[in-house]
């Protein structure tokens, strides 16, 4: 028979409510909790952009990845191509390098996070990949590994290039799995100001173009965008009383609305919204009855954390459920799935999740079986 155990949650993470519903004037954006992964808000998501100095970001991706992997050091240096120093003398946003120089991996990457070298990037690439067309090949794959359906990377900068496009759900995608996969590195990011020691010259110290990083809302990164085509853009993200919100616009008309737009739409994430953990991943959630085994129970859990985000104008309670058939019959292994977790948000099932054994249970001896069923049979007692 189905066993379902029901518990209604009431610890929400509480944040105080104001507005309802929000305008953001950018011509395409995106909100989303991050531990639940849920979006808040949107606009327009999947419209194409040009994602401009937000594309660096896959660029330090490519980077971390091959670092975490052992492939590539923070100490390895790569040379400066006439390219690379190029862009530093065009007017584009640079680290200042030059011909001939050997600029270490670390370096070029806070070069790049927060001083938005284009010829930094252009560096790293080549180091990486021999040259840039072939490092954005590798940009382009890696988009599509992680779910970026919508991006096409033709530079490792964001330099304008019509085949060089996105969208701010795929920028989301980019920026959670940034975040999610590399949280050492993510936190480069928030840095305010990097200097380098150039050659032939004093040193250059360069602040970050991020500017949440300047207020007061628990901003921690992670990219500006800027193209002539696209207007300004912004990749951000905030940590405040345990959660974290991920915002992605373009299409913002100047600095000023890209700054104020961008703190309206985390702000409005966190005063409309409550954060409910269902379950912690790894821990039990339950003992459940066991058939014919050496233990008569055995403990249940979930094998990731479970979030549920909760617009507060609903008010709403939470169900969460584990349906089973139960007692279950021995041997059980580890890890086997015996059933389900239910989360009901109003009446509607948001989401169904596998409930696995703890631990292993094995099998009662052939007389402890026998007496059992016996037991059963005569008296229903399991």
């Amino acid at each position: 028979m189905y066993r379902i155990l029901i518990f209604l949650f009431l610890n929400f993470i509480i944040i105080t409510s104001s507005h309802s519903s929000i305008d953001v004037k950018a011509r395409t954006a995106i909100l989303q909790d991050f531990f639940s992964g849920e979006i808040l808000y949107e606009k327009e998501p999947d419209r194409s952009i040009y994602p401009a100095s937000m594309t660096k970001i896959m660029t330090t991706i490519i980077a971390f990845d091959l670092i975490k992997t052992g492939d590539l050091s923070l100490e390895d240096k790569f040379i400066v191509s006439e390219k690379a120093w190029r862009l530093s003398t065009a007017g584009y946003s640079s680290m200042f390098i030059m011909v001939g120089d050997e600029v270490s991996v670390e370096n070029l990457l806070h070069g790049i996070i927060t001083a938005s070298g284009n010829d930094a990037c252009i560096v790293l690439a080549e180091g990486i990949a021999g040259t840039e067309d072939e490092f954005a090949i590798l940009m382009t794959s890696k988009a599509k590994e992680i779910g970026m359906d919508n991006t096409n990377f033709t530079n490792s900068s964001g330099i304008n290039d019509p085949e060089n496009y996105s969208t701010v759900r795929d920028i989301l995608i980019m920026s959670r799995y940034l975040i999610k996969e590399h949280p050492e590195f993510y936190k480069w990011f928030a840095r305010k100001e990097f200097t380098w020691n150039r050659t032939g010259g004093d040193p250059i110290t360069q602040g970050n173009r991020n500017p949440l990083l300047y207020k007061n809302i628990g901003a921690d990164g992670i990219k500006t965008g800027y193209l002539a085509v696209e207007k300004y853009s912004l990749a951000s993200s905030i940590v405040r009383n345990g959660r974290r919100l991920i915002a992605v616009g373009s299409g913002f008309e100047t600095k000023n609305a890209r700054s104020r737009e961008s703190s309206k739409l985390l702000t409005y994430g966190l005063t409309n919204f409550d954060l409910v953990e269902i379950v912690k991943k790894d821990t039990p959630i339950e003992k459940v009855d066991v058939w014919l085994g050496k233990k008569q129970q055995v403990n249940v859990y979930i094998k990731d954390d479970i979030y549920k985000t909760i617009k507060k104008a609903k008010k709403k309670l939470l169900k969460v459920s584990l349906k089973y058939e139960g007692p279950i019959k021995a041997p059980i292994k580890k890890d086997q799935i015996v059933g389900k977790l239910r989360v009901v948000y109003d009446q509607e099932l948001v989401g169904e999740y596998d409930l696995l054994a703890a631990n292993k249970v094995e099998e009662a001896n052939i007389f402890t079986r026998l007496i059992k069923s016996l037991n059963y049979l005569i008296w229903g007692d399991v």
